[in-house]
């Protein structure tokens, strides 16, 4: 894959980057984005496929972006499908500063050190070529505003931007009504993006634990504990930090 091309979760995240504070919106839910846009990017990529609602490996191959093929190299070692509501659920090591620090690197941001409160030490990131941003946001404008249906990159996008909570950021307000429920509509253009997308949206409503069931029959007992979601293998728990650990702004 050439860098001439910027990947799904890096334009997910300049989408995301506030211009005037250098914080991400919805910092929670964009890092189940950021997964969900690894998922997407693979896809487009050819090394992944759907199979009903899991993932497959189709194609192990790496990419040469080392984010993406360490995303790969970990679906590949399941052996089987992964349903996408559990690879986006599992825990993941801090991958939006990943992707901060690879854009810093890229020289699309750059990092402003301050502190909270005057004492616990932060770090902000401004981008340094807005025009870049403003080619993204004008995509999914156009997309909104013309009704054409947009590739499956664009339409990719806007269902992740969607499914994290982006709208109210990029279209505020009682006058963005329209254009939020446009963005909305714009899942069904990509089926790759519409998977990836609810299972951002289920893991967010607590839905990951269990695939649906058919009903149990009259007279048996109902009430057998449902099994744990299935843990994301190989893919390191968040750890904890300190009180005076260094903060990224969010």
């Amino acid at each position: 894959m050439g860098r001439s091309r910027r990947t799904l979760p890096e334009e997910l995240l300049l989408l995301a980057l506030d211009p005037t504070t250098g914080t991400t919106a919805q910092p929670q839910s964009l890092d189940l984005g950021l997964a969900g846009a690894q998922l997407v990017e693979l896809a487009l990529a050819g090394r992944i496929a759907p199979d009903g609602d899991r993932i497959a490996v189709v194609v192990p191959r790496p990419t040469g972006d080392p984010t993406l093929d360490c995303a790969l190299e970990l679906l590949r070692r399941r052996g089987a499908p992964v349903r996408a509501v559990n690879w986006i659920g599992g825990p993941r090591l801090g991958l939006r500063q990943t992707y901060l620090s690879h854009l810093e690197r890229c020289g699309m941001v750059h990092a402003v050190e301050g502190q909270m409160c005057g004492v616990l030490p932060t770090t902000r990131y401004q981008a340094t070529d807005t025009a870049i941003s403003r080619e993204i946001r004008a995509r999914l404008d156009s997309a909104i505003r013309t009704g054409v249906p947009p590739d499956p990159r664009t339409a990719a996008l806007a269902a992740l931007a969607h499914a994290v909570g982006l709208g109210k950021h990029l279209y505020p307000g009682n006058e963005g009504r329209s254009s939020r429920s446009r963005l909305r509509d714009l899942i069904r253009h990509d089926p790759m993006g519409g998977l990836v997308a609810h299972a951002v949206m289920d893991v967010q409503n607590g839905a990951a634990a269990q695939p649906r069931r058919s009903p149990a029959p009259a007279g048996r007992q109902a009430a057998a504990a449902r099994p744990a979601p299935e843990p994301a293998r190989g893919v390191p728990a968040q750890p904890r930090r300190g009180s005076m650990a260094r903060a990224v702004a969010h």
